[in-house]
């Protein structure tokens, strides 16, 4: 069985160590970290095999582990992926949106390179990236929609100079339309479909990305249409949020748990 590492105890990262921890992914769990020790610990209690918190992350990514997966946040890949890699740990990303940053997917890159190891991005909040991969060589356009309840949007960076008030907003509002590297970075914690996107296809300058805010929706919804020599390809994805974290989407961590399921079990891989 893969040894795991998590890098990150909140939503995401909780439901990760519980789906190792049932037997879902066949993998053990022997070390986590995050920046708050209460989380960490927190987590730790809620799991029958219990994993060694480590100290910093520097300790988490030399320990014995097979693979370490990212769910803190786009700091934290900043920080830590090279690191990682340079243990000789495989790595999977939550928080793609840091690998818009160019200097940082070059330097991840390289260091899959360099050290032989594997990087994962699981799809996400969203679908059809197998098809949108595809077809990459012929795209010419490629857009994204994105449509939340503007509680699941507050606290992003856009609104430190946006004088937009999302608890006045009563109808549907549009409150960005930009390209995806600005998406990301406005929006860090609620848009990492975007960069997931724009990898895929035609890279984050050129991926347009619209985010609107409706009070009357309950869910996270994502609509993809992609146009070019194939064809056209129409994509409406309509998320429930998680329930201990709205900013994300429940599929964005079943998503990830069946990523690491199906690198741990080496067993038929079905798609692109």
């Amino acid at each position: 069985m893969k040894r795991i590492g998590l890098l990150g105890c909140g939503a995401i990262g909780t439901q990760i160590a519980l789906a190792i921890d049932s037997g879902k992914i066949p993998a053990k769990l022997t070390h986590i970290y995050d920046t708050s020790k209460e989380r960490a610990s927190s987590l730790a209690s809620k799991l029958k095999t219990k994993p060694e918190i480590t100290q910093n992350a520097a300790l988490l990514a030399s320990s014995p582990v097979d693979l370490i997966v990212e769910a803190a946040s786009q700091d934290a890949v900043r920080d830590n992926a090279l690191t990682i890699l340079q243990n000789r740990k495989d790595l999977m990303i939550m928080s793609v949106g840091a690998l818009l940053d160019e200097s940082i997917f070059d330097v991840i890159l390289e260091g899959c390179k360099d050290f032989k190891k594997q990087v994962y991005l699981p799809s996400g909040a969203i679908a059809g990236l197998d098809a949108i991969k595809s077809v990459k060589e012929e795209l010419e356009s490629l857009t994204l929609v994105t449509t939340k309840n503007p509680k699941s949007l507050k606290g992003a960076k856009f609104f430190e100079t946006s004088d937009i008030n999302l608890d006045k907003i009563n109808t549907t509002t549009t409150i960005y339309e930009g390209n995806a590297e600005d998406a990301v970075r406005l929006f860090p914690a609620n848009i990492n479909v975007a960069a997931l996107l724009s990898l895929t296809g035609l890279g984050n300058k050129n991926t347009k990305v619209r985010i609107v805010a409706d009070p009357n929706t309950d869910k996270n919804t994502h609509q993809i249409e992609a146009r070019g020599k194939f064809g056209k390809i129409s994509i409406k994805v309509e998320n429930v949020p998680d329930q201990n974290n709205p900013k994300t989407s429940r599929l964005a961590t079943l998503s990830a748990i069946e990523c690491l399921r199906s690198v741990c079990s080496g067993d038929m891989r079905i798609g692109t």
